[in-house]
């Protein structure tokens, strides 16, 4: 028997924006198709946008979000609106809005794993930041018929420690210094400009890359700012990503960046980056063992000092276990995203506590409380688990209801069950098959 305990009236913290993910809606609103009302249901509190010009069915194809695209002549003058191609990625913040998404904006450019273009280091860095400072004056300041948005998140590049297995770096074609020196010019010229803003990066593979720390240090004796400090993960073993937390944050104190967040803006599911290890990650993406592991880092990750956590990806492609690529079907992990989505709504996190692979997180507001509960085992062959849950409440109510949903192979977070107690402290059971996962919904009558 797993016990897990649940604190009801204990509050312990905010739920923090754990289920926000890379990209946005995809389809045609005017023709009604794609997954706009699907993805809406979910409540993506923010979408991060990288690869997002790999997708020209709907984000406004090679035109799209990267600076090279939207400023595609570096030889133009950086402050003449005609210079600029803003209406493809015009569009695609919209629908991201249209949403009820918030765009996180990444500054750079797509990942080239083939021919190079927009990853060489910019000729001149202050044109380049003064470039950018005009994408951000167009979408949060109306120059040049834009916007009013309010994109509060600007991502410096990404990966540019990158290596593929050839030792090829398909994000940065510089040296590390050169990296260093854009990164000090651009962070410091778009943080003077903007202040109220959020600016940060540089979206390492890892806190453990072996660029974070003389990055952070170089950071450091340059007195550059850093609003949030972002890097990625992609494993299958959820401790995994504690460790790159918890790396992030002993380097941002060590460094002289406390106040700094702590974002892990892209992770997914991934046993191994080659042959049949990268086929079955791709498939486990999809299907209920991926659900459970999506449920898994949420909700282990909420419990950490992680700021943001950001699934990749939305986009439709292979590396997308939320929608099916070419309908737009909500797979089995959508309903992972739908839960936490249901936990996020009640804004306060629960103490909660539990033990070997089972996950949980609760969260409350007034008198409804929401709980849950994941069972994540690595190993295909790992044998069904009795799990108790037991429940405490500070105040003594007349009856306390609690549905229970479920995510398995046959249901899709629907009702599948319901109890009723009425003592201050109560236990329940359930039966839990590995890679299934459990929402309860509480509602307290005094």
């Amino acid at each position: 028997m797993t016990t897990a305990k649940v604190f009801l009236d204990k509050i312990s913290g905010k739920i923090k924006p754990m289920n926000a993910a890379n990209n946005g809606p995809a389809g045609s609103r005017i023709r009604q198709t794609g997954n706009f009302k699907d993805y809406a249901a979910l409540n993506i509190p923010y979408a991060r946008l990288h690869d997002s010009s790999f997708y020209a069915g709907n984000y406004g194809g090679e035109f799209a979000v990267d600076v090279h695209r939207i400023f595609p002549d570096f030889s133009k003058d950086e402050n003449e609106p005609s210079s600029y191609i803003f209406e493809p990625t015009d569009g695609y913040l919209q629908d991201i809005e249209s949403a009820g998404t918030k765009v996180f904006y990444r500054l750079g450019a797509s990942i080239e794993h083939g021919y190079k273009r927009g990853t060489y280091p910019p000729a001149d860095f202050a044109k380049w930041a003064r470039i950018c400072e005009h994408m951000i004056l167009h979408y949060t300041q109306g120059w040049a018929n834009g916007y009013h948005m309010d994109i509060e998140y600007w991502e410096i590049w990404n990966e540019p420690d990158c290596r593929n297995r050839n030792g090829e770096n398909p994000c940065w074609q510089g040296t590390e210094e050169q990296f260093y020196d854009f990164y000090e010019v651009v962070a410091k010229y778009l943080k003077t400009k903007f202040p109220s803003l959020k600016i940060g990066g540089p979206a390492f593979c890892s806190s453990k890359s072996y660029m974070a720390e003389p990055f952070l240090s170089e950071m450091q004796k340059r007195n550059v700012p850093i609003d949030f400090y972002s890097f990625h993960r992609y494993s299958n073993v959820v401790e995994k990503y504690v460790e790159v937390v918890e790396v992030a944050d002993m380097q941002r104190k060590k460094y002289g960046y406390e106040n700094a967040e702590l974002h892990l803006n892209e992770w997914n599911y991934v046993k191994g980056w080659a042959g049949d290890d990268y086929t079955y990650s791709l498939a486990t993406q999809k299907n209920l063992k991926g659900s459970a592991f999506v449920s898994a880092v949420m909700l282990t990750m909420q419990k950490t000092k992680l700021d943001m956590l950001s699934y990749y990806d939305l986009r439709p492609s292979g590396w997308n276990g939320v929608f099916e690529m070419y309908t737009s079907k909500p797979l089995k992990p959508y309903y992972s995203f739908k839960a936490f989505s249901e936990i996020a709504k009640l804004k306060n996190e629960l103490l909660s506590e539990t033990e070997d692979d089972v996950y949980i997180i609760a969260s409350q507001d007034g008198d409804e409380a929401c709980v849950v509960v994941t069972r994540y085992d690595d190993n295909d062959e790992a044998d069904v688990k009795d799990i108790a849950i037991d429940f405490s409440t500070e105040k003594t109510c007349k009856k306390i209801t609690i549905e229970y949903y479920v995510i398995d192979e046959n249901h899709n977070l629907e009702l599948v069950r319901e109890e009723y107690f009425s003592a201050p402290d109560f236990r329940v059971y359930i039966k839990m098959p590995n890679f299934n996962t459990y929402m309860l919904k509480i509602r307290k009558e005094y």
